[in-house]
């Protein structure tokens, strides 16, 4: 075991006897630099290429502290300067020091075996720089796991990279990162115009000024722009320039049917030449430069197949996920008035057949009502779900897919376009009720998602990557298609549900593809958590070396099982950050640069300038919570929302001027890791205590016998507001007054008496849809009474659940 002290001087005696263990020291900045070549500690730092930071390490071989102990080791001293290269960043000095101490850690305990003892004493993470002249303090013990070597337990507060897989890493050492970062901070015109034209082809390149941005509401209109004049096309950069380099053979989508033994591939060939036969039908059917495209489809290979023939041509795509009502679509159809809605006739989820035409059907019918008629409708015959004889036609309009599309030529001319040419349209839910249409770009998007996608998920040419996400959400957009795509990487597309036929699907899928990077839900974790680690350790999984997380905060508890159970210990988890309006992640772990907490997000991504702020809007230091906003502009950041600049800009920057506001709440602990608890109005403010819903949810699921779990506010008399908790027990698990008792204790223990649920509302499931996502929205209108006001849930992967709900309101 290691200890870690702090003392004023290099030459200040170990205030310990020599029979002691004397750990690790922290010298002053202001002192000489010493240097032992024959120390482990020395040559494992100058080999890991750490060694310009500003704070010395004194490193002490561990001698044992019992008397029985039959040797001792030497106690020469050697120490490597510790600098962080900028002031004024998210991390403090202190920080660097700790991470850059636990790259040196790794590398023995001093009992000559190279490897580190399980237990060792880290971290009061103090800025040495701060120190008085005092005699040397001993930090407290923090407790790690290692990549590969044990599972992570509850008293483990860091899952520390394994050497093996640093040394193979895009993004080696957390210093590798720190010069990177500080360098897209200080020069981000440099080093996305580096990345950019080193990695991408352009027609033509951008103007001298690589960036323009106004993110303050009171200086005139909100604007950003990245690579202006610079001419691309994101379709050519995800497969022409992959053909040319020499991957036209490799297989680019696996896509997994609904019933197992249902699959395809496609080479980047083969991807090329059907969106090639996609794009003529467009531009035959009238679609120009700047049209906008419908799609409502499943996750078939034909749903990224149509985004990309789109771009292909320049026409700006809109997908809306299909299990959105005919009303939602119809909404989207009448905001963004399509030349063409793309579809298909049906899907089946499970065992549960939707027929999709008939909401398009729908959908058509209302937009036309509305004043925007669509003149044509291309289907795809999905035969497995439905025939074409069973499907309803409007002759004129619908076109079948299989009919036309494959009669056009293999080849199509590409549209170039600016890098501030709209890409795509995603909508996303608004307070007001109205969908926002998010636009994004083509240059800066492109440039980001796959910079975002090589760095966080630590890619290799040779990894098989899997995201569960559909594409009509903004990761299906970003990392199933575009950013996996433009790293020339080979995708599984998987239609069905990840239970279906049973619990093992995901990971039958996993060991059938030979998957190695694995990109998944909070909720789908939780899920699949209930069902029991025999589900998941009947398949082998050795293929696995990245596991990611995205969509919501995933509790520490989760995220140990996703861990330990799923990775085996072995597969660092990149849990993510970002919203529809960033684009890409903004917030993310780097696998192999830096150790984990688990349920933290850790550092942001080159570029990314995140701040917390009080409702005031004034910038807080160090360890605190507060609202998340950002600082300047990232190439994928939106540009505006479609047809509504007022909302784009009252939404997003009035909150706190001169900056984006996330809309989230964030902590920030004492080592610099950024931990989202959820959105601002999921917080609930209890007797002027401001509590986030992830916070207590997370604590309600570390109970062994609570499954998942959802928290809402509801109005009290006294307090102002009051916590409401729907709470999924384990399989097996009866309701009573004693659990709902101990899983109140659990939270006033974890959290305090201020956040105990005021009611545990029992739910055999929780209202979601399909894409796993809780609807909130719903479970408030239960706990409020306010029944009458439940909406639609028409997109709830299982509907009866709410009656379920509304029925056990009062047990």
């Amino acid at each position: 075991m290691l200890n870690l002290f702090v003392t004023s001087s290099c030459n200040a005696a170990p205030p310990f006897p020599a029979s002691s263990n004397p750990g690790i020291f922290f010298p002053s900045p202001a002192t000489a630099i010493t240097s032992d070549y024959s120390n482990p500690y020395f040559h494992y730092c100058k080999e890991r290429h750490i060694n310009s930071f500003h704070h010395s390490l004194y490193f002490y071989p561990t001698t044992s502290s019992s008397s029985s102990s039959s040797s001792s080791s030497s106690t020469t001293t050697s120490s490597c300067l510790l600098r962080p290269p900028f002031a004024g960043s998210f991390l403090s000095s202190s920080l660097s020091t700790f991470s850059s101490s636990l790259t040196r850690i790794r590398g023995g305990d001093g009992d000559g075996d190279g490897r580190r003892d399980k237990n060792f004493s880290m971290g009061g993470f103090t800025d040495v720089a701060a120190l008085d002249s005092s005699a040397a303090r001993k930090i407290p013990r923090l407790n790690a796991a290692v990549l590969g070597e044990s599972p992570a337990t509850e008293d483990d507060q860091l899952i520390l990279p394994s050497d093996q897989f640093s040394s193979n890493a895009n993004i080696s050492s957390y210093h590798q990162y720190l010069e990177m970062y500080k360098r897209s901070i200080e020069d981000p015109a440099g080093f996305w115009s580096d990345i950019a034209s080193s990695e991408f082809f352009w027609k033509q390149k951008w103007d001298q000024q690589v960036y323009s941005e106004n993110l303050d509401v009171r200086k005139g209109e909100i604007k950003i722009e990245w690579f202006k004049g610079g001419i691309t096309n994101i379709c050519y950069n995800c497969l022409d320039r992959n053909i040319e380099a020499g991957l036209g053979e490799k297989i680019a989508l696996y896509w997994e049917g609904n019933e197992p033994g249902f699959d395809g591939t496609l080479t980047y060939i083969e991807l090329l030449h059907k969106v090639c036969q996609l794009a003529n039908f467009l531009k035959d059917n009238g679609v120009r430069k700047g049209d906008a495209v419908v799609i409502y489809m499943p996750m078939l290979m034909e749903l990224p197949i149509a985004m990309l023939a789109c771009a292909r041509i320049g026409a700006v795509h809109s997908v809306v996920f299909a299990g959105f009502s005919s009303e939602s679509l119809a909404q989207r159809i009448i905001d963004c008035k399509p030349k063409i809605v793309i579809t298909c006739n049906a899907v089946k989820r499970g065992s549960k057949a939707i027929h999709l035409k008939d909401i398009v059907d729908a959908a058509l019918i209302d937009s036309a009502q509305n004043g925007v008629s669509v003149a044509t409708c291309l289907c795809y015959e999905n035969e497995s779900a439905l025939n074409r004889e069973s499907t309803k036609w409007k002759e004129g309009r619908d076109i079948w897919w299989q009919d036309v599309v494959p009669t056009y030529p293999t080849t199509c001319t590409v549209e170039w376009v600016d890098a501030e040419f709209p890409l795509f349209l995603l909508y996303t839910s608004g307070s007001t009720g109205k969908p926002k249409g998010v636009l994004h770009t083509t240059g800066g998007y492109m440039v980001y998602t796959a910079t975002t996608f090589k760095y966080a998920f630590d890619y290799k040419p040779s990894d098989v990557y899997w995201c569960t996400a559909d594409c009509g959400w903004i990761t299906g957009h970003s990392y199933v298609t575009y950013g996996p795509l433009l790293n020339g990487a080979s995708v599984v597309v998987f239609e069905g549900a990840p239970n279906y036929p049973d619990p093992g699907r995901c990971w039958d899928i996993v060991d059938k593809y030979k998957v190695t990077i694995f990109y998944t839900a909070p909720t789908l974790v939780r899920s699949l958590m209930r069902e029991g680690n025999e589900h998941v350790t009947r398949y082998s999984r050795k293929s696995l070396r990245v596991l990611g997380s995205v969509g919501e905060p995933i509790n520490p508890s989760a995220w140990r099982w996703f861990f330990n159970v799923v990775g085996e210990s072995r597969c660092p988890i990149s849990d993510t950050w970002w919203q529809t309006e960033t684009g890409g992640f903004m917030i993310t772990p780097l696998p192999g640069a830096w150790p984990q907490k688990p349920g933290s997000a850790t550092f942001p991504f080159f570029g990314v300038q995140p701040v917390l702020v009080d409702e005031k809007g004034n910038e807080i230091e160090g360890e605190c919570s507060g609202y998340l906003c950002l600082k300047s502009s990232w190439p994928s950041a939106f540009r505006t929302l479609y047809n509504d600049q007022e909302r784009y800009e009252v939404t997003y920057f009035k909150p706190f001027p001169g900056y984006y506001f996330t809309g989230d709440g964030c902590t920030r602990d004492k080592d610099g890791y950024y931990w989202l608890t959820g959105r601002v109005d999921d917080v609930i403010n209890v007797s002027g205590h401001r509590i986030g819903t992830a916070e207590v949810e997370s604590a309600l699921v570390s109970h062994p016998q609570c499954a998942e779990a959802a928290v809402v506010g509801v109005e009290h008399e006294v307090k102002g507001q009051g916590i409401y908790a729907f709470v999924t027990l384990v399989d097996g698990v009866s309701y009573s007054e004693e659990l709902r008792k101990s899983l109140i204790l659990t939270v006033r223990k974890q959290i305090g008496a201020f956040a105990a649920p005021d009611k545990i509302h029992w739910a055999p499931g929780l209202p979601k849809t399909r894409s796993g996502k809780i609807m909130r929205r719903i479970l408030r209108k239960i706990a409020s009474k306010q029944l009458d006001e439940l909406g639609d849930t028409s997109t709830l992967a299982d509907p009866g659940v709410v009656n379920q709900l509304i029925e056990l309101a009062d047990c």
